[in-house]
């Protein structure tokens, strides 16, 4: 069976009561006016996940995702709206959800499996599996509440995943254990993707969103704020972050169809920005290995005491290949005037894989653009790499090892 998701007017309000006098009139006089004010955590939430696809939900802490993630799944009840769901659905959405503390890993494990509709049978026959994936070793015969957080997401993902779902949920927990269970993790995630399952996930990882799902919504103040390309999502969302009352986020189409996303207070703005080959000329395509020079004219409109440039090469899908800027290169930019024009130069090798690539910039003080945001600029520049004069590879990344051979 194919699974999907349909979200329609979704919303979850709770009651909030000035007292406890005030919560036990209004039980006592059900038909009396309204003795409490009702706070919505989320309000028309509408969205549908067609069979094989995959959205991701990002948003800061209290927009609402967890929340939404309940009421998908039915472990709460929505105020207002519906939910249709396809398909045999897999959720991990809190640690050790299920778990009790008193039994076994493994007595816990054939408990949740037929909670998401296995058969007790089937769940000894998948156990063996289950044990491999989980790797907690003797620990599986050990009550739970032994397990460190890392231990019990371990299980419970192995035994959500131990079958292919037709729709699979995951929230953050992914994000806590070790980096070997959480690559591991994913390339499961990605596996079952491309099988068939319909996937939804709840994720502050970039890489993830990006790298895993065909679409991304944002969630701000319990509202859908907006939906479309992981990148162009992912990049709103970090400008987002930077956001301060004296700055905007803005969006532009370009003519390629691609959203680019700029914020910033606007003290400093590039003017202009160009990849140049090794004649010195600018060009949009350039060879693997090549050596280039990365031009950056930017306009001051205001006087600043201390300014840095840096940029992010990322790749097609909105990867960040590689980033710096000029406080990490110790080349600090000397106090600038309001009117001034600057040029930065960058040179280096291009030693990347052929594919598309774009150029971020950021314009702020210090180390990093959430202290003094002036400006924030994606997709300010988008060039391609050909391999023209080196043998075949794969990857991102042009590495040219040396091959030795011993032994003979």
């Amino acid at each position: 069976m194919n699974g999907s998701i349909r979200v329609s007017n979704l919303g979850k309000a709770y009651k909030r009561y000035p007292n406890h006098r005030a919560r036990l009139l209004e039980w006592l006089t059900p038909f009396a006016r309204p003795r409490h004010e009702r706070i919505w955590v989320l309000r028309d939430i509408s969205f549908q996940v067609h069979p094989g696809q995959a959205l991701g939900i990002i948003g800061i802490n209290g927009a609402g995702k967890s929340t939404l993630l309940k009421l998908i799944t039915g472990t709460a009840a929505a105020s207002t709206g519906t939910v249709q769901m396809e398909g045999r659905v897999a959720a991990m959405l809190e640690l050790g959800m299920g778990f009790h503390p008193d039994f076994t890993g493994r007595q816990n494990a054939l408990m949740s499996g037929q909670l998401i509709g296995l058969s007790a049978e089937e769940m000894r026959d998948l156990m063996p599996e289950i044990e491999a994936f989980a790797e907690i070793g003797s620990y599986l015969d050990q009550p739970v509440r032994v397990y460190s957080s890392g231990m019990q997401m371990r299980l419970g993902f192995a035994v959500a995943t131990a079958r292919r779902p037709d729709v699979l949920i995951v929230d953050e927990a992914l994000s806590v254990g070790d980096a070997y269970f959480q690559h591991k993790s994913f390339e499961r995630i990605r596996s079952f993707r491309e099988q068939g399952t319909t996937l939804l996930i709840v994720s502050h990882d970039k890489g993830a969103i990006q790298s895993v799902c065909d679409r991304a919504i944002l969630l701000d103040g319990g509202r859908i704020s907006k939906e479309g390309t992981p990148e162009e999502i992912m990049d709103y969302y970090n400008a987002m972050l930077a956001e301060r009352e004296n700055q905007n986020v803005r969006q532009e189409t370009h003519a390629s169809g691609k959203v680019q996303t700029i914020s910033g207070s606007g003290e400093a703005t590039v003017r202009e920005i160009a990849l140049l080959n090794e004649q010195g000329e600018p060009a949009e395509v350039h060879d693997v290995g090549s050596l280039v020079t990365l031009r950056v004219t930017v306009d001051v409109h205001r006087a600043i005491p201390n300014l840095t440039l840096g940029y992010r090469i990322k790749d097609r899908l909105g990867q960040p290949i590689f980033g710096t800027n000029t406080f990490h290169k110790e080349a600090p930019v000397p106090p600038v005037a309001d009117g001034q024009r600057l040029t930065f130069t960058f040179q280096f090798r291009l030693n990347l894989g052929p594919g598309s690539y774009s150029v971020a910039t950021a314009l702020h003080s210090a180390d990093t653009h959430l202290v003094d945001n002036y400006e924030w600029r994606d997709l300010a520049l988008v060039f391609q790499v050909m391999n023209l004069s080196h043998g075949y590879f794969e990857g991102s990344t042009w590495l040219d090892p040396q091959v030795q051979l011993q032994g003979i």
